[in-house]
């Protein structure tokens, strides 16, 4: 029987980093406080899971200003693209394999 997981990207496994990637896959870029509330999840936490993703090159970070507040915004990278592309392929694979 072939492996089931085979294809599945670990950084993927926590619910909040597949949630980031979902939400900025289908939007050009996001900012952080727009996350924070799709998400429901506390400024640390969302940071911690933000720098994971961008640490593996899967998100670009924005640090800009909206007049005197500062405004980060987060967007997908073609790698990240391609890596959160294939875990889905990945994940449904595993779905339609398994009796």
């Amino acid at each position: 029987m072939k492996n089931p997981i085979t294809g599945l990207n670990k950084v993927f496994d926590n619910r909040i980093r597949l949630g980031v990637m979902s939400i900025l896959l289908v939007n050009e870029e996001v900012n952080f406080n727009d996350l924070k509330q799709m998400l429901e999840v506390t400024d640390g936490n969302l940071a911690t899971h933000l720098l994971n993703l961008e640490e593996n090159g899967y998100i670009k970070v924005h640090k800009g200003f909206i007049g005197k507040k500062t405004n980060t915004t987060y967007a997908v990278t073609k790698s990240g693209e391609k890596a959160f592309t294939d875990h889905i392929t990945a994940l449904e694979n595993m779905i339609k394999g398994i009796k």
